[in-house]
């Protein structure tokens, strides 16, 4: 009897107890799934339905392939799959097995772990030379994660997107939300998922890695067109304690003439958390505010937390309707902080995003209390959820364990968020979050790097960090410009900090201000405006702002680039010049949009850095008008008032005022 059977458009081998099937999913990817369960799960995680299609199957007496564009898999008797490019048939990547003297661990594993739990692993040969990038957000660095051991867990500050790209033109896709890891070795890399019900992987090819994003964002969704206002500048700190000091502000930026597209009410604006209202005594006229706001043109974000104290006057329908994250052992509160309405710390519960209905329930507190007041985009913070301590095994959600499916939740929270927004008649749709995973961006997800220090070391770190995030499919990020720990505004150290920062957030998908100052009690934060870190620094930070005006039609048209392609504003060289290997080593320059290469200065007092000028173009530098021939490295000037930025010459774009 044959090993591989065909079955509705599929390639199935099941050989000592382990099913596995591969699937052709989009334009041109391979999906993988195994089991030692008696039935494959059709559970999509991350995958849009309607990008499941037809491939070509051929069976042959010790091997079977199958074909879906680019991309070929071949799954020979002993069940080990290798993947191909289907032009010229080089091989892409293959599942290894590990020898163990006179046996050896096959390169899929299935421990149980009772009931319908694994403990899975799915292993795969290195390639030599081979660079990979991707895995969303994390702060270890590194720009290639050839080598790297890479947690799959949401964190504050680590945001798992399982998504690698490869500089040999594939892409791998972990389709799984389990806890778990990936260790991205010189002699091969292993997916641990700690538990789960089946592996579930893709891979596809493509000629280059505009295509790899196109053919990612086919199969997990496209991010909408990002609204006009959210080009603009975002103003923010922690925290604006009630509605006069807000629009003092406000009216300030005006007074000035500086521009201001959205400012910000933080966390602790509400009555409790749970309750998810403005507190009426410090907030008096929300819809009052938001009028007069509007006049200016300004939108504003309104902070929402997941978070569920047990005064809350929702706790008990909650509790009741089981709408809340519960545990498998003991309290269902999982985390410790001050409230409004207590002087100490509290113990809170967070909701179930997990469940429709929690969803539905904590949107239709929100609509009533903000949206209808006109608050048109949502903070989602601590939206991992910020658990403390970090023990996902002990969380129980409507779908599972929280070791099987915690990484999920920051991508329904965002769900729940969209649906409700599309349903209350919004078209367009953002809102700011802490965390993401796959598909995030088809649900307005606009991600930020969390709660960082105020240091240079930081802001290095940023720049990577946002790269690796535009190579996971998530095309809208940001950072708090400044940091968010640690800065105080009369330092000249930070002040300088801000300055680097702000020059380097001007070419960041969204530009936003945003920080913890001078101050350690949670509730309040000293000045965190464009003109509170002394006059040299605001003479250049103003510059920076009114640059960003200047640039929001190209950023715009980045924007509209990623919403019908995929191609995210922010990217390393190489995505513009796959053919020019030094751009896959560069890790501290970056394109925004095919037109303008950006090099932040990220030392302190550092007054020049040297830049590489990819091959095959010819770069103006864009304070200069200087050519300069590409394919080059150069020790260019950056005063205290600039960066190096260059501009493909073939571009009319033109930064100077």
């Amino acid at each position: 009897m044959s090993s591989f059977v065909q079955k509705d458009g599929a390639l199935v081998w099941n050989r000592r107890g382990e099913t596995v099937r591969l699937s052709a999913w989009g334009r041109n990817s391979i999906r993988v799934n195994a089991t030692m369960e008696p039935e494959l799960s059709e559970e999509l995680w991350a995958l849009l339905p309607e990008a499941k299609s037809r491939g070509a199957i051929r069976v042959a007496e010790s091997e079977a392939t199958i074909t879906n564009g680019l991309t070929t898999a071949r799954i020979g008797l002993d069940g080990r799959i290798g993947f191909l490019r289907s032009e010229g048939s080089e091989t892409l990547l293959e599942e290894v097995a590990v020898p163990r003297a006179l046996a050896h661990r096959p390169a899929r594993e299935h421990s149980s772990l009772g009931g319908h739990l694994y403990r899975a692993r799915a292993r795969f040969a290195a390639n030599p030379g081979e660079r990979l990038y991707g895995l969303g957000q994390h702060q270890h660095g590194l720009f290639d994660l050839k080598g790297a051991t890479v947690a799959l867990e949401q964190e504050n500050t680590e945001v798992s997107v399982p998504l690698l790209v490869s500089s040999r033109r594939y892409a791998f896709f972990w389709n799984n939300p389990a806890i778990g890891r990936v260790e991205i070795g010189t002699n091969g890399t292993t997916w641990h998922a700690n538990k789960t019900r089946q592996l579930d992987y893709l891979v596809f090819a493509g000629r280059t890695p505009a295509e790899l994003m196109r053919e990612y964002c086919e199969l997990t969704g496209f991010p909408p067109m990002m609204p006009e206002y959210a080009a603009g500048f975002w103003q923010s700190k922690l925290r604006y304690e009630n509605q006069e000091e807000l629009l003092s502000v406000a009216r300030e930026y005006r007074r000035r003439g500086l521009p201001l597209s959205v400012i910000v009410v933080d966390f602790f604006h509400w009555t409790r958390m749970g309750d998810w209202r403005f507190d009426p005594v410090s907030w008096p006229d929300p819809a009052g505010m938001m009028k007069e706001l509007a006049r200016m043109g300004v939108e504003v974000m309104v902070s929402v937390w997941p978070t569920v104290s047990t005064n809350s006057d929702n706790f008990a329908h909650m509790r009741e309707r089981n709408l809340l994250v519960r545990s498998e052992r003991g309290s269902d509160a999982f985390l410790d902080i001050t409230d409004t309405d207590s002087p100490g710390v509290g113990h809170v519960h967070f909701y179930d995003a997990t469940s429709p209905e929690a969803r539905a329930f904590v949107w239709e507190q929100v609509k009533k209390n903000y949206h209808d007041h006109g608050v048109k985009i949502f903070w989602l913070d601590a939206s991992e959820p910020e658990i403390r301590p970090f023990d996902p095994d002990n969380l129980r959600y409507a779908i599972g364990n929280g070791e099987e499916v915690g990484c999920i939740y920051p991508m329904l929270h965002e769900r729940g968020f969209y649906e409700g927004m599309l349903a209350a008649g919004q078209k367009e749709i953002l809102n700011l979050c802490r965390s993401a995973w796959a598909g995030s961006q088809r649900y307005g997800a606009a991600v930020w790097s969390g709660d960082i220090d105020s240091t240079f070391a930081a802001l290095r770190t940023q720049v990577v960090s946002g790269l690796n995030m535009a190579m996971s499919g998530i095309p809208w990020w940001t950072t708090d410009i400044g940091g968010f720990y640690g800065g105080s505004d009369d330092d000249p150290v930070f002040r300088e900090l801000v300055v680097r920062w702000f020059q380097y957030a001007v070419f960041c998908p969204l530009f936003r201000l945003h920080g913890f100052r001078n101050s350690w009690d949670i509730k309040k934060g000293g000045p965190n405006e464009a003109w509170s870190f002394g006059e040299e620094a605001y003479g250049i930070i103003k510059e920076q702002l009114l640059l960003r005006e200047r640039i929001k039609p190209y950023v715009l048209d980045q924007m509209r680039l990623a919403h019908a392609s995929g191609a995210p504003a922010m990217r390393p060289l190489f995505f513009d010049f796959p053919d020019d290997p030094p751009s896959y080593e560069v890790g501290d320059e970056f394109m925004f949009g095919p037109d303008l290469l950006v090099a932040p200065v990220v030392e302190h007092r550092a007054r020049e850095r040297r830049v590489y000028l990819p091959e095959g173009e010819s770069w103006r530098n864009a304070w200069t008008g200087e050519v300069a021939k590409g394919g080059s490295w150069r020790e260019e000037p950056a005063p205290l008032e600039r960066i190096p930025v260059f501009i493909r010459s073939r571009s009319k774009l033109d930064l100077r005022p």
